[in-house]
């Protein structure tokens, strides 16, 4: 393994570790306080279950582009890397400056996925 490939592993290391933290997260702090908000509104079944995973989301794409770069360091050619890279630093890029907006910088998570970006864009190059 040379340098381009660990960077891309601890590039997928953090991005899927902070897409668990962020789940764990959504779900305590908004998906349970929303539910037990509108419990005795009625609201469609529909909805009631689409909410949170529509909240979810990104935790799960965030958490699938950690595993596509480690698998892409492992056992993918160098055009393939380069295009794994580009797709998930896109869904990195927006979590970090839509996290770096809405906290105005005082939550880790925009730097870590910063960090993420920058591996990746060592990795892929």
């Amino acid at each position: 393994m040379n340098w381009q490939d660990a960077a891309l592993v601890l590039a997928g290391l953090i991005g899927s570790g902070v897409a668990i933290v962020h789940g764990v997260l959504v779900q305590r702090l908004m998906v349970r306080p929303l539910d037990t908000f509108f419990a005795g509104a009625r609201r469609p079944a529909s909805i009631r279950r689409l909410v949170p995973l529509l909240m979810h989301f990104s935790t799960v794409a965030w958490f699938v582009g950690g595993l596509a770069l480690i698998g892409a360091a492992a056992c993918l050619g160098p055009e393939a890397k380069r295009v794994t890279g580009l797709l998930v630093v896109g869904a990195y890029l927006f979590g970090a400056l839509a996290n770096l907006w809405a906290t105005r910088g005082l939550h880790p998570g925009w730097m870590l996925y910063a960090v993420a970006i920058v591996l990746i864009g060592f990795g892929i190059s």
